[in-house]
């Protein structure tokens, strides 16, 4: 469970509610050290950089220090593993999926006074560079591009279905609470398919300790997660909750037959 109101994770620095977030799920994650890591990257940014009085060429000169000279990048070729979700795993190995590289690139960008902001862009995690003398730009944090409105929008209908407008409210800046229970959904995939059903399972009752108290869907995937750890009642319970809520959904009759049948299954106290 986060020991932060809404309000306190707003007010942190995305990186460091990520670090709460992330130790809340694995109580041995190393966020000491991902801190001191942190401390030096910034103290590296700002020696080199926080002299450039033009904020143009700071951004610039950030986006070279942290994409090339530091070799920052996405993973192509593992991205849905955990290693690109926790913030440990992304500083050694310099790789990560566009949440995580966006929520340290974002970090610094902010330790430099650079007008950046993270927007939940409904296909990624993106960044907002909002300048007071030019036009607004978006950069993706996964190899530190600049986006068009136009690639955007081709990333959007292949998301959506090919009829998909782009809409304002998709550019919005996010507030950390949605950004971070968005990383929590992909953590809690990555954990699913690696098999870290307890991990999975702590990350679940973040969500909804956290960011999505009651929610039927996010329940009914803890009840899949009870049921691969051999907690069959408490999973028939989650269930029957989600069959409850929602009735309607194509989900509900192959549920019932679930409950039905682990309900037979012996009551065992874990």
């Amino acid at each position: 469970m986060l020991a932060f109101t809404e309000q306190e994770l707003e007010a942190m620095p995305l990186v460091e509610g990520a670090l709460e977030m992330t130790a809340a799920v694995e109580p041995g994650f190393p966020s000491s050290w991902v801190r001191i890591q942190l401390a030096r990257l910034a103290q590296e940014a700002e020696q080199r950089l926080m002299h450039e009085p033009n904020v143009h060429l700071r951004l610039e000169g950030l986006l070279r220090l942290f994409y090339r000279e530091w070799g920052f990048i996405g993973d192509h070729e593992e991205y849905y593993s955990s290693d690109n979700i926790y913030l440990d795993k992304v500083l050694e190995r310099k790789k990560g999926i566009p949440v995580s590289l966006g929520a340290l690139f974002l970090f610094l960008a902010q330790r430099l006074e650079l007008p950046v902001t993270g927007v939940g862009f409904p296909t990624q995690f993106i960044l907002k560079v909002e300048w007071f003398d030019s036009e607004t730009q978006y950069i993706n944090p996964f190899d530190g591009e600049y986006l068009s409105k136009r690639v955007m929008g081709a990333w959007l209908k292949g998301h959506r279905g090919p009829f998909t407008e782009l809409r304002s409210e998709y550019f919005n800046a996010a507030g950390n609470v949605d950004i971070l229970a968005r990383w929590l959904t992909v953590m809690k995939s990555a954990l699913l398919r690696e098999g870290h059903f307890t991990e999975a399972l702590r990350c679940s009752d973040v969500v909804l300790g956290a960011f999505r108290p009651g929610d039927p869907h996010e329940i009914r995937d803890r009840g899949y997660i009870y049921q691969q750890l051999d907690c069959s009642h408490a999973a028939a319970s989650d269930y029957a909750y989600f069959i409850e809520q929602c009735p309607e959904d194509p989900a509900a009759e192959l549920l019932k037959l679930q409950v039905a049948e682990l309900n037979k299954e012996p009551l065992i106290l874990h």
